[in-house]
């Protein structure tokens, strides 16, 4: 999968600039950008601001709060300056999110509590791309930005949100500042940096539709595999999140992980959810380990951490993995995570259908 994030980060600094730089003869001071409260000035000012404080945050790798710095303009600077600001502190961005490895997470407040270098950078050209079009709008200009970047963000950031033919439209409906036929209006957001949880040698990384569509194609998702490559069972679990992105049903906490061991960064497999909670409170979870990662007990510690995790959801009462009745090891991790046999439902056990065994995890 080819790396998203520091050349992104620089065409939407690139195009914010272009259209700031075309409007500095305006007035930003007394015209407030679009339907935010702020004046275009301070609109970008802010913007130049949270440019600079997500650099900092990667930079510092802050694992529990913001750096605590602020960016301060100089005393009378105007829109030349601010577009130059912007300008700067989006290029510190760019070089902090290229320099940043993959497995780094710094702070960040929504929704989970932290982001990767790639989740700094769909933030910023998020905000790159609508704080400028807020400006836009304040001072009577058009703007549409790449719809690239537009798509980018969406797959990154937005995976709740059904997508539609038009990213640009999409991306405003679903911030608040547009209209979709046969969609309600947005009156509050926010957006979704992938669920990671940490494991005793292991982290469970939430794919995104982005880093699932490239592995459902043929791609690596975005990890170093070991062996080289992911068996098909993580490519099949990939489709089936890419097919609820794209019918709007998608779950992130209830989607795909993929299991990566934190010594080397090495993906072993994937692991997680045929979908969120039945209206009983029940889902299936699933997993798949690389041959080599197998007997190591991996697969033992992710399913804990991932069944700790869902049972701390209202709407889970009930986890349930379904498992080859020869598959003796897999039953073996399912059972020392506490899951429990019961007989298994008719329609599992169809004539001719492979022998399967049921268990299951109540709350």
């Amino acid at each position: 999968m080819r790396t998203w994030g520091g050349d992104q980060v620089e065409a939407a600094v690139a195009s914010s600039v272009g259209l700031l730089r075309s409007v500095t003869d305006r007035d930003w001071e007394g015209v407030p950008a679009g339907r935010l409260e702020w004046s275009c000035l301070r609109t970008a000012e802010h913007l130049a601001g949270t440019l600079l404080a997500y650099a900092g945050q990667l930079a510092g790798r802050s694992a529990d709060a913001y750096v605590p710095f602020e960016l301060a303009l100089g005393e009378g600077t105007g829109p030349a300056g601010v577009a130059d600001v912007v300008e700067t502190t989006g290029t510190l961005l760019a070089m902090a999110v290229r320099t940043t490895p993959r497995a780094v997470r710094a702070y960040h407040p929504y929704p989970f509590g932290s982001a990767g270098r790639e989740g700094f950078a769909a933030m910023a050209v998020t905000e790159l791309l609508l704080h400028t079009h807020d400006i836009a709008e304040g001072l009577g200009v058009p703007y549409e930005p790449p719809a690239d970047l537009c798509a980018g963000v969406l797959t990154r950031l937005f995976p709740h949100v059904r997508p539609d033919a038009g990213p640009w439209p999409t991306l405003r409906w679903a911030t608040g500042r547009g209209e979709l036929p046969d969609r309600a209006p947005v009156t509050g957001w926010r957006w979704v940096n992938p669920l990671v949880l940490p494991a005793e040698r292991l982290t469970l990384e939430a794919l995104t539709p982005a880093a699932a569509l490239d592995l459902h194609t043929g791609g690596d998702g975005g990890f170093a595999w070991l062996g080289g490559a992911p068996l098909q069972g993580a490519r099949d679990a990939a489709g089936m999140l890419v097919k609820a992105y794209e019918n709007g049903v998608l779950h992130p906490e209830f989607g795909v992980f993929v299991v990566v061991r934190r010594e080397d960064d090495r993906a072993l497999g994937s692991m997680g959810f045929h979908g969120p909670p039945d209206d009983e409170g029940r889902t299936e979870v699933g997993y798949d380990l690389v041959e080599a990662a197998r007997g190591h007990g991996y697969a033992t510690e992710a399913l804990r951490t991932l069944t700790a995790h869902a049972l701390t959801h209202d709407a889970v009462r009930t986890l349930c993995a379904v498992i080859d009745e020869d598959n003796l090891p897999s039953q073996g991790v399912v059972s020392r995570t506490g899951f429990v046999p019961v007989p298994l439902e008719a329609e599992r056990t169809e004539p001719g259908a492979r022998a399967m065994r049921l268990y299951v995890r109540e709350r």
